[in-house]
């Protein structure tokens, strides 16, 4: 079988986590989490990093940071994981979803103004597929209506935006390195990057279970004790030793994942041509990571039978988000802004097809060779 998604593995992680181990100190904030802050400061030019657990963290930390609470707003695609949402809702927030656009899947930066209310506080774009959504638009809605732009960039690692990475671009930016993201910290693991420097502090307290502890290890307070609201969102340096050894490799991962990405492409291009398919698009301003590559169907029927034929020839493809709105919690915590014209009915024509690191060319071509035999 053909897996849907293997984890990237480089071959240093081993290296990595055993002189972790073997350190003395294997809590967060240890040898290889400073490698690794270093690295994305560096590479993003962010006001600062933080390594979470988990994007989950990551967004629940950026709720705690803009303050949300009972009876604010929060604007959102529904077309994205439940983590998205269920941040800003522990907090007691309202979500207001709007329509996703047809060609990205992003949230269509023309349905946000008119969701805005009173209550809105904060606009969390989703950048699917490591593909961005329309920032200038979105920054410039912030900007009028005074609210905070929470960047939902999970899968967007190493993708840009106008030049820009992704993540960077809003106050607050999170990411994730589950398993199935282009990088991981050994099955789990999350990114805060902090845009606005007047987050940075308050967000090492947060992270530090509501404590001034990073202020006490730097020398800049004699004693560390308990100033905020906080949780545990530190992962521990074993997670950062591992994934120190793919930020090692970051662009070879990219550069291969974007061959397996235009290998797909450039095979499928006729079919869509013959109106047997749709493509993901291309946007001249929105450099991508491959962090997917997906067909979209003519709906839902086929898309089963699609994925069934290729399960039968041994290779694992799969659908995604069931719309969060539909869902029941989605019911009860949330509301659709306007009409769902594309949410729900692209979400259902759409199936993803294998790509992860180093996969090899007898598998790229023989999913090549199963998706043409399903229309030819």
């Amino acid at each position: 079988m053909i897996p849907f998604n293997k984890p990237p593995y480089t071959g240093n992680e081993d290296k990595y986590v055993l002189d972790a181990m073997r350190s003395g100190k294997m809590c967060g904030d240890g040898k290889y989490t400073k490698k690794c802050k270093d690295w994305f400061e560096e590479k993003t030019g962010c006001a600062g990093a933080l390594l979470t657990p988990s994007c989950t963290a990551a967004l629940e930390m950026a709720a705690f940071l803009i303050d949300i609470g009972p009876g604010d707003e929060v604007i959102m695609p529904s077309y994205t994981f439940v983590s998205t949402a269920n941040a800003f809702v522990l907090r007691g927030a309202k979500i207001v979803f709007v329509d996703i656009r047809p060609d990205t899947m992003n949230i269509d930066e023309t349905k946000i103004e008119a969701a805005i209310t009173s209550k809105t506080k904060a606009i969390v774009p989703v950048h699917y597929a490591g593909v961005a959504c329309e920032m200038d638009s979105i920054m410039a809605l912030a900007e009028r209506y005074q609210l905070f732009v929470i960047e939902d960039a999970a899968q967007g690692m190493m993708s840009r935006y106008k030049g820009k990475p992704l993540g960077t671009l809003g106050h607050i930016g999170a990411f994730s390195f589950h398993e199935t993201k282009n990088y991981t910290s050994g099955g789990e693991g999350g990114l805060l990057l902090i845009n606005d420097a007047r987050f940075l502090q308050r967000a090492e307290i947060i992270r530090e279970k509501g404590t001034n502890r990073s202020l006490f290890f730097r020398g800049q307070v004699d004693k560390y004790t308990w100033v905020d609201i906080g949780s545990s969102f530190l992962p521990s340096d074993l997670q950062a030793a591992y994934l120190w050894g793919q930020l090692e490799k970051a662009d070879d991962i990219n550069q291969d994942r974007l061959q397996t990405w235009n290998q797909y492409y450039e095979a499928f291009k006729e079919l869509e041509q013959a109106g047997l398919l749709q493509l993901p698009a291309k946007l001249e301003h929105c450099q991508h990571n491959a962090h997917m590559f997906y067909l979209k169907l003519k709906g839902l029927e086929e898309r089963t039978a699609f994925i069934n034929h290729l399960k039968q020839n041994d290779i694992m493809a799969v659908f995604h988000y069931i719309p969060l709105h539909t869902a029941p919690a989605g019911i009860k915590y949330s509301h659709f802004h306007s009409e769902d014209a594309y949410t729900t009915k692209e979400s259902e024509r759409l199936v993803r097809l294998p790509l992860y690191y180093g996969m090899l060319a007898k598998d790229i071509n023989a999913v090549i060779n199963k998706v043409r035999g399903f229309f030819i």
